[in-house]
Order: C-alpha cells, then structure tokens, then sequence
C-alpha cells in the first residue's frame, strides 16, 4: 500500500497487490496502529499519572471502560462499536451491544457518597483568567474561618490545576485509605482534592480527551472520603465542555445547591457567560449569582477608583438586570490577591482591610444565605 509520498507503507508489504484498498486494508491497519502504538502510550501516560502511595499505585484510570481512541464517537453515538475508529478498540463489542450507554452504576454510588456533604456549589466561567479558581480558593478560606465549618474544595479543572499553588498545597500527594482517596488538608476543617496532586511535576502536562476527564472526575466524587462536610465547592474548568456536563451528571441526583459565576466587567467576557447561564437553565442548574472580578481598582492612597476594565455594556450589573439574575458583588482589583495566591495564603488574612476583602465577605456570607433556604432534595438536574 502506497502512502502519500510514494512509499509502501510497513506492514503492508506482504498484503496481495490485486487487494483494493478497502475495509480489509483498513481493518490491517487501524489494528496496527491502535492496537500496538495507541496501548504502548496509553499504558505509559497510565503510569506516569499514577501516584505511589505506601508501594502501592493509585491509578487514575476510569474503573468501568478501558481506554478509548482519540476519535471515540461516545458510548451513547449510534455510530459506537461501529465507527471506523472503533476497529480494535477493546471497548467495540460493549458498545455496539449497547451495553455503554446504559446508566452509569456510579451515579447511584456518588450518590452515597455525597450524603454526607450538605451543600454543593459549582464555580464557573465563562472564559478563563476572569479570577475564577481565585474565588474558588478565598471561598473556601472564607468559610473554613469558621471552625465549626467542614469545607471541601474539589478541583475539577483537570487541564489547567492551579487550586494546588493557590492553596499553598504543591508537592503534596493524595494518600489512600480503606474508605478512598484522603483529600489533602490545609487546616483541620479544609480539604482539598485536585489532579494536581497526582502529577510528579506542576509542569506535567495533561494531555486526556474527554472519556478520560469523565473517568478522573467519576473517581474523585466516588473514591474521595471527605467524611462530613458543610460546603463541597467545585473549582471548574472555563466554559461548558465535557467536566461540566460530567459533574452535573454524576451529581444528578446528590442535589447541587448552586453554581456561581464569575466574570470580568467587559463585554468579551460577559458574552461568554450568557452562554454560561444558557446552559444552567438548560440542565437545570440553579445559579446562586454572578460575581463580577476585577470591578475597578480602588486607589490605596486617595482612595479613588480607576475603571481598569471599562464596562462597556454596563458590566455585569446591566447584564443580571436584564437576565433577572443575582448580582453577589463586585470585586475589585487589588495587586494582593495576585501575590496572596502565588505565595499559596489566603488574602483575607493577608489584607483584613482591603476593599476586596469586604466585597469577598459579603459576597460569601449572600452564598450562606443562599445555601440556607437551599430546596428540598428530590428536584433532580438532568442526567445527561
């Protein structure tokens, strides 16, 4: 067989040359080509993103499926175990059955796991670098201050972890016990959880698609023992992609309370956040409000206050008016907070004084509030 520089492909040399290149060529070579190289990287990027815990090694493979190719049409396409990207996937026979798109056993076991955590919240963005695992990290500094408070936070940005240098926690490890994964805790009353915990550096980069995001995702709401917990806040990836819909899923039935929504005051961001709040109402997510970051600088020495992010449009105040969404504050900049995270220290403590400090204790104290009057579990999100 030819290629298109003129040369036989290897392994094609023997193959009869009155063979038209059709699906018996086709079939030879996707099984070369997955079969050998897709399990040899696959096998290698198990390993490396596996952490050794006690000589033991906690992989971070899905439990159920084994890996998938790049080109996976999903387990619930019409085309799965069928497509040609299916040819010599080991999953090919599961779901042209059809058995791989029945409900996942694990919704049920997140389920029971999540019994004991009262409330859930989902931070989102629209886009990143509005400040959104910023919020995420002084909300749960915010409400861990109080000592009788069990707060979670679960970083669910498996691309792009930085809940790990914002809380202070690189280089720590996830440690395994009889009852799951143990979070990693900055106080007694604060455990965190992030695939950053699972990477031998913080330069790693992890490159997955999105049937190994889910499976990742699965096992830190199944497999983490967060004990009883008042507050699990969800740190999310920008936008509305594949960890979106999976965390909504598996926690169909475990009741979210709310997700927040962070935001910048110019109009490029608040565009993607309409696209944000679309998708809330369309899985039935109920948005606690919107946080708008980087909401003017407030000059330390006249205290007078620069629009470094002009609101063109009006900012996120005209858009929740419109939307008749809840506007939770505005935060403005402060050069403290950048330092704050870099140092891994919660910036509430840092500058107590702070026009930020004041917008983030209001906003988290409407959060409580928010949480307190929460609905009855039974009103279930979709599931897909």
């Amino acid at each position: 067989m030819i290629d298109n520089r003129g040369s036989v492909l290897k392994g094609t040399e023997n193959l009869p040359k009155h063979l038209p290149q059709g699906l018996r060529v086709r079939k030879v070579l996707f099984r070369r080509l997955i079969s050998r190289s897709w399990r040899v990287r696959l096998s290698a990027t198990r390993r490396k993103y596996a952490t050794a815990v006690s000589g033991e090694r906690v992989s971070v493979q899905s439990s159920r499926m084994e890996e998938v190719p790049h080109d996976c049409p999903g387990a619930d396409s019409a085309q799965a175990g069928r497509g040609a990207s299916c040819q010599g996937c080991p999953n090919q026979r599961l779901c042209a059955s059809g058995a791989g798109a029945a409900a996942d056993p694990a919704i049920e076991e997140i389920k029971e796991k999540m019994k004991t955590v009262k409330h859930k919240i989902l931070v989102l963005s629209g886009k990143g670098g509005v400040g959104k695992s910023t919020f995420s990290a002084h909300l749960a500094h915010g409400l861990a201050e109080d000592e009788n408070t069990q707060v979670a936070l679960l970083d669910i940005d498996i691309c792009g972890p930085s809940i790990p240098k914002i809380m202070g926690l690189e280089g720590e490890q996830v440690h395994q016990s009889g009852s799951g994964w143990s979070p990693v805790f900055l106080e007694d009353n604060l455990g965190v959880m992030s695939v950053g915990f699972l990477l031998s550096s913080p330069d790693d980069a992890v490159i997955w698609r999105g049937p190994k995001k889910n499976g990742m995702i699965k096992q830190f709401l199944r497999d983490v023992d967060w004990g009883e917990v008042d507050y699990l806040i969800v740190d999310t990836p920008p936008g509305t992609s594949d960890e979106h819909l999976s965390v909504v899923q598996y926690l169909a039935t475990a009741h979210i309370d709310g997700v927040v929504i962070i935001t910048t005051p110019q109009e490029v961001s608040l565009q993607d956040v309409r696209k944000e709040i679309s998708f809330c109402h369309k899985v039935k997510l109920p948005i606690i409000g919107v946080v708008e970051n980087m909401s003017g600088f407030i000059c330390p020495k006249c205290q007078r206050e620069s629009q470094i992010f002009p609101p063109t449009t009006g900012g996120a105040e005209a858009m929740c008016q419109d939307l008749k969404i809840p506007l939770l504050g505005k935060v403005p900049l402060d050069p403290r907070i950048g330092k704050s995270c870099d140092k891994g220290q919660s910036f509430l403590v840092e500058a107590p004084d702070s026009p930020a400090t004041v917008a983030y204790r209001s906003i988290i104290q409407r959060i409580q509030e928010f949480c307190s009057q929460r609905l009855p579990e039974g009103e279930n999100l979709v599931g897909s």
